[in-house]
């Protein structure tokens, strides 16, 4: 009698807690992190008799979370890295939106600028001609200044996003430590915590948003949750903040993620982060930013120094060398850039300095000086990672890339392992300036001028003719043809030079590096006893020459970025930028439906199917209402014996 009632009551204790779990899942269909429930029942011990084991009902073992750990560490490493990429992907789109074509961009000023001249050529002394140069070399320095605070202001916006989303990984990590905390203490019970073991694998999810970890489960329960592969963000219930840091160069444009461990601060190798939106931020700030500064810092060097250079040799309205164009980058007697900001943990007292030696051989990167003793080591180009051997006992300065690296020459030796830092473009548009607005002082004469012999009798032409100094100083110099192929210089004695059509004729001899004095191109086939004087420019001629005019209108097709024209210079900035640009948006694709399918394989697993739950619904349902049937049996049983007992 009893055994019936007591099957009853546990099938329809059962069938209550399954009908509660079904509805629970219902209940957190659309809950982040929810994993689905399953009533696990098993068979109560039967009663042995003589007749065999009479059944005792059944009753709840447990109730399981459908969890796969291998799905939701793929799923949660696959989102990490997806967000890393798409990060990085939406910061490069705003970078490159920074760089506009058209007539309102960078390169139409520049090509205005330089074509501005054409009309200055033609009329040397028309002042409103040179002023149009000037207003246009004005608003080509207000546009590269105007592009390089806006990369500042794109700075300043990661950095506020690095720092928010930093806090963020500090309070999940608070978060995880918590539940571990009280994980650990409910596994006392014998019983899966399910809802406390949801809520802290989604922290782990949303964490690895931010930065990519691994995690290694320990025996109470808790996780340990690991950043870099091996620094423990969490331990149980112990957390190490993570927090930004500078570079070893104490570079301001440049920070690392840093962990906490008992108040010794570690950076973390921004190479061993993998995926999350934080490592992305860091890839695009110290790469693609740094890079897209250097682009831009390169063209305004470039440009700003080989106008400058240029400008100087010619003469103004006044007879007067031509000054700065623009405000120079560079400072001092020795075209000292600025010194080369050295590593926290030198020990040498060695001083680097950085000047220009050939802006045609600029290349957009950074370069990291490494000391293998007190005067040699390798210069590595941190854009590539091409590394170039010195030593400054024997060279010095160091010419790499158009750049020359000098060490101080006192007394100052460098320590094996002390590391520098060049930065020679980052700062170059951010302080362009016009140099002057006077349009008499636009130097557009040349300083030499060439004249033929009066009474020659071949077919001698000028090709071309250009100062490389100003003033050339040794002027006039006649050259004198012994022939068809050979001549003389009036600077150089009885030596016989050979002579070549179309060939350059350099004024010093030998050839200087630079380049000095002036340069010289003749043509066709002169007699023996034809002369040419190259003298310096003759005042009556000075204001209606426009050969330094004609040499700036030069610089338009002058090889200048990795072989490219002058004027193609921000054509090849935005290509670059936008060859990232497309890297990072297919990298996104790609990354994007991978972690999109790992999620629907975790979901297909742990997730709520409604019609599913629906069907479990009325399945429970039918065996609850049996359950009470039987219950209502045992009654009318219990209720017959009685009235049997009673007569």
């Amino acid at each position: 009698m009893s055994g019936i009632l007591n099957v009853g009551t546990r099938a329809l204790q059962a069938s209550q807690i399954a009908l509660q779990t079904a509805g629970n899942n219902i209940a957190n269909v659309n809950t982040p992190g929810y994993s689905r429930q399953t009533v696990v029942m098993q068979t109560v011990e039967g009663q042995f008799t003589g007749g065999g084991y009479i059944g005792k009902g059944v009753e709840v073992q447990t109730i399981e979370r459908n969890f796969s750990a291998f799905l939701t560490r793929q799923s949660a490493l696959a989102s990490s890295t997806a967000a890393a990429d798409s990060t990085r992907a939406d910061k490069l789109k705003q970078l490159e939106g920074l760089f506009a074509g058209g007539p309102t961009g960078l390169g139409a000023s520049i090509s205005d600028m330089l074509n501005a001249f054409s009309d200055v050529s033609s009329a040397p002394t028309d002042l409103t001609a040179r002023t149009v140069v000037l207003t246009r070399v004005d608003e080509t320095a207000k546009r590269m200044r105007s592009a390089s605070q806006s990369l500042d202001e794109l700075q300043s916006g990661v950095a506020q996003e690095l720092s928010q989303k930093v806090n963020a990984i500090n309070n999940l990590a608070q978060n995880i430590a918590l539940a571990n905390d009280q994980i650990a203490r409910a596994q006392g019970s014998g019983q899966p915590a399910n809802d406390l073991l949801d809520r802290r694998d989604q922290l782990i999810r949303d964490l690895n948003q931010y930065v990519q970890t691994s995690s290694i489960a320990a025996d109470d329960g808790t996780v340990g949750i690991f950043l870099g592969g091996s620094q423990a963000l969490v331990l149980g219930t112990t957390v190490s903040k993570v927090s930004l840091v500078g570079d070893e160069f104490g570079d301001p444009l440049k920070s690392k993620l840093a962990i906490n461990r008992s108040g010794l601060i570690i950076p973390l190798d921004e190479n061993a982060l993998g995926g999350g939106e934080v490592p992305g931020l860091l890839r695009f700030q110290n790469t693609d930013l740094a890079q897209g500064r250097n682009l831009l810092g390169r063209l305004t060097l470039a440009i700003s120094t080989s106008m400058n250079d240029q400008h100087k040799l010619g003469l103004d309205l006044d007879g007067n060398p031509g000054g700065n164009l623009f405000s120079p980058t560079v400072f001092g007697a020795k075209n000292i850039l600025e010194p080369a900001p050295p590593a926290t943990v030198n020990t040498g007292t060695a001083a680097l300095a950085l000047s220009v030696s050939d802006t045609s051989q600029f290349s957009a990167s950074d370069y990291e000086v490494q000391f293998n003793s007190a005067s040699a080591g390798n210069v590595t180009r941190l854009s590539d990672g091409k590394i170039t051997a010195f030593d400054f006992a024997s060279t010095n300065p160091v010419i790499i890339d158009g750049l020359a690296i000098q060490k101080s020459l006192t007394p100052a030796d460098a320590a094996a392992g002390d590391r520098f830092l060049i930065k020679p473009f980052s700062n170059s548009a951010s302080n362009i300036n016009a140099e002057f607005s006077t349009p008499r002082a636009l130097a557009v004469a040349s300083p030499v001028a060439g004249k033929m012999g009066a009474s020659n009798t071949g077919s001698l032409q000028l090709g071309s003719l250009q100062a490389r100094s100003n003033p050339p100083a040794t002027l006039p110099v006649t050259l004198t043809f012994t022939g068809p192929n050979s001549y003389t210089r009036s600077d150089q004695g009885v030596t016989v030079f050979t002579y070549t059509s179309g060939q350059v004729i350099e004024g010093s001899v030998p050839a200087t590096t630079p380049l000095s004095e002036w340069s010289l191109m003749l043509q066709g086939a002169p007699q023996a006893g034809d002369t040419f004087t190259v003298q310096a420019q003759p005042v009556a001629n000075r204001n209606l020459n426009a050969g330094n005019a004609s040499a700036m209108m030069g610089l338009r097709d002058a090889a200048m970025f990795d072989g490219s024209a002058l004027t193609d210079g921000y054509a090849a900035l935005i290509a670059q930028i936008g060859i990232r640009t497309q890297s990072a948006n297919f990298a996104t694709q790609v990354s994007s439906a991978i972690a999109s399918n790992l999620e629907r394989d975790r979901a297909g697993v742990s997730g709520v199917n409604l019609d599913e739950e629906a069907a479990k619904l009325l399945q429970f349902q039918q065996a609850y209402q049996a359950s009470a049937k039987v219950i209502q049996i045992a009654q009318n049983i219990f209720d017959t014996l009685i009235q049997s007992m009673g007569r």
